[in-house]
């Protein structure tokens, strides 16, 4: 990719390049948007960088069905495939691509944008975001790849996605629990509620298990996950007194943040950690706010 692809992305926006995904939306069966061309299907290829590699069986059963009965209503977005004349890439609408070919229809109504590699990946992240059955993990996924491959911070990914930034920090905390409480999130075995209680636990793995098997709500779950049995016993290790500047650091930090902040010295002392705590999402939005300006 290019220094030139990659700075025009960035620069159209996220709210510029939304706007094929969110007139989609809120477009009706009454009045579909105008295809630019009817091409034929064996013309269309997939994206190879798609960000979304699971597509259900039953729900392209579902589609095909529908566009059996109605057609495609909402023409796919392409680009001009990258060296091959006369053919065309998928932007967004891969689901509808392929149940059109399980429905055997030869020819697909298509709106086609001069999209770069990189604003063609933001475009089908965003358009996986917004898709209502996409499960918490993946809706975290998109949020981060965002951020970490285009520099989008939470507030540009809220602000352009209609999201509050404590929704998008809260789903990006689950991405930080082990791979197999994830995969239960995938697999609809947890909710995002449930996987939440368990992003500061002790043994996360073994708490989503029993909240699998016993069927907790998510109440209930809070109070599994803050019960002393859910916790291992921590050996009491004698604390190192504090010295007066670290504890006037840790003041003026609490005071600028309006949090309490604690720091604590590595044994090398050199390293170390500073913990901030947080009464309620609302400092937590307020923190993820400092931190990104």
């Amino acid at each position: 990719m290019s220094k030139n692809q990659k700075q025009r992305g960035l620069g159209r926006g996220l709210s510029a390049l939304m706007a094929d995904v969110t007139t989609e939306e809120k477009t009706t069966v009454d009045a579909p948007r105008r295809a630019d061309l009817i091409i034929p299907v064996d013309k269309i290829s997939p994206n190879p960088e798609q960000p979304r590699r699971q597509f259900t069986e039953d729900q392209l059963n579902d589609l095909a069905a529908s566009i059996r009965e109605k057609g495609v209503i909402q023409p796919l977005i392409v680009r001009p495939k990258p060296g091959a004349e006369g053919e065309y890439e998928i932007v967004a609408g891969e689901r509808r691509w392929r149940a059109s070919q399980m429905a055997q229809l030869h020819d697909l109504p298509v709106i086609v944008r001069d999209y770069s590699d990189t604003e063609a990946l933001e475009v089908a992240i965003i358009e996986n975001i917004q898709r209502a059955d996409l499960n918490a993990i993946e809706e975290a996924a998109g949020y981060r790849d965002l951020m970490n491959r285009f520099g989008h911070t939470q507030e540009r990914v809220s602000e352009a996605l209609g999201k509050s930034r404590s929704h998008i920090a809260n789903l990006l905390r689950l991405l930080n629990l082990p791979d197999e409480v994830q995969g239960f999130v995938r697999e609809g075995k947890l909710s995002a509620g449930h996987a939440r209680t368990l992003v500061t636990a002790e043994n996360p793995v073994a708490l989503a298990r029993q909240i699998i098997a016993k069927g907790l709500s998510v109440r209930a779950a809070e109070a599994l996950a803050k019960s002393p049995k859910s916790t291992a016993p921590k050996p009491a290790r004698p604390k190192a007194e504090k010295d007066a500047d670290t504890r006037a650091l840790e003041g003026d930090l609490s005071a600028a943040l309006g949090m309490k902040v604690q720091i604590d010295h590595g044994a090398d002392g050199e390293s170390g950690t500073v913990t901030v705590r947080y009464k309620s999402l609302d400092d937590l939005d307020t923190l993820c706010g400092k931190l990104s300006s």
